[in-house]
């Protein structure tokens, strides 16, 4: 008597993710593709296709590739400065290897993933909605400065946030550069380093 075969068993459905988990897995699979393709490649098609979802739900996330651009910039900008306050949760730090620390870790942070980072913002449509999320994103890369410099400084509020707008906008040229080859990491760092440590001499209470 033969035995009757049993049914074959049925493929579990795919979890469907809540909107947080998705909007982030979009993001992640969005960075991977201008990675491995550049940024002309990622459009919401795409982003669908490598996400494993139907066109529908990619636009009830970004209901345009601008959106999802800008989208996108801002998520890979969160990401650098989530690594560089890691970098710096260190307390009690003394005043040059303060300035050792943070030199490092920005440089750092900044070349990691920043070629995409300006490589999506490049692709921005509209000019004057990337200048106003950029200088949105300078001014917070300005006040992370001030809360770690100001225990190691004495001098004015207005003062010391004019340093970090220039510190700041510096240590963004030096990434650039070394994202292009012009000079390696360690010349940067290095370099970065000298600038902090002249700029934060005068008001550090040291002699100059």
């Amino acid at each position: 008597m033969k035995t009757q075969a049993a049914p074959p068993l049925e493929e579990p459905r795919k979890r469907r993710l809540p909107w947080d988990a998705r909007h982030q897995d979009l993001l992640e699979k969005a960075l991977a593709i201008v990675r491995q393709d550049g940024v002309d490649a990622l459009t919401l098609g795409t982003l669908a296709q490598h996400g494993g979802v139907s066109k529908p739900v990619v636009y009830d996330h970004f209901e345009s590739r601008s959106s999802l651009l800008t989208a996108l910039y801002r998520w890979i900008d969160a990401e650098r400065k989530r690594a560089f306050q890691e970098g710096m949760a260190q307390d009690g730090l003394a005043h040059e290897p303060t300035i050792h620390a943070l030199s490092e870790t920005y440089i750092r942070c900044a070349t990691d993933a920043s070629s995409e980072f300006f490589a999506v913002g490049a692709a921005m449509t509209g000019n004057e909605e990337r200048a106003r999320i950029y200088r949105e994103l300078e001014e917070t890369g300005v006040q992370m400065f001030e809360a770690i410099l100001r225990p190691h400084v004495v001098m004015p509020e207005p003062e010391l946030h004019r340093l970090c707008i220039a510190l700041v906008g510096a240590g963004e040229s030096l990434s650039a550069s070394t994202l292009k080859g012009a000079i390696t990491e360690a010349e940067a760092i290095a370099t970065y380093s000298q600038l902090i440590g002249l700029a934060t001499k005068k008001g550090s209470g040291r002699q100059v």
